[in-house]
């Protein structure tokens, strides 16, 4: 089990991390860089975990315009605007967040309903084993 609580933390701990690694570099490939503002922007704030590491909060965090850039929206460009405004748009959905987020999430739950449910199958394992059941039927007699 102690196995599976490293591997859970090092994961944990690896994840925001590798969030702000993947979002800097979609931000330079999708060249959503003006002032280089949003780029530094991009940070872990905080990482809490239980004893266990079932469970988790993580938490992330860059300038609010950064969400725009993502939807191709703006002041001239309302979310969900069919794209037709009577004049040039210059804005371009350039999704440095919201499709690797959501694929790293996944990744994140899957890893997590893997390593726990390994740990629950050892723990139901050595519950119905006759070594721990004969100890528990002695404890309880005496």
């Amino acid at each position: 089990m102690t196995q599976s609580l490293d591997e859970r933390r090092k994961y944990v701990f690896a994840f925001n991390n590798t969030m702000i690694k993947i979002w800097r570099e979609q931000i330079a490939l999708l060249n959503v860089i003006d002032t280089g503002a949003l780029y530094r922007s991009t940070v872990a704030v905080a990482t809490n975990a239980d004893d266990k590491i079932v469970e988790i909060t993580l938490a992330q965090a860059f300038n609010i315009y950064g969400l725009y850039q993502d939807y191709g929206t703006g002041g001239n460009t309302p979310r969900g605007n069919s794209g037709d405004l009577g004049r040039d748009n210059p804005r371009r959905r350039r999704r440095w967040f919201s499709r690797k987020y959501f694929a790293s999430v996944m990744n994140l739950r899957e890893f997590f309903a893997e390593n726990v449910g390994r740990d629950f199958c050892n723990v139901i394992s050595n519950a119905l084993s006759a070594e721990i059941w004969r100890r528990n039927i002695d404890v309880s007699a005496s």
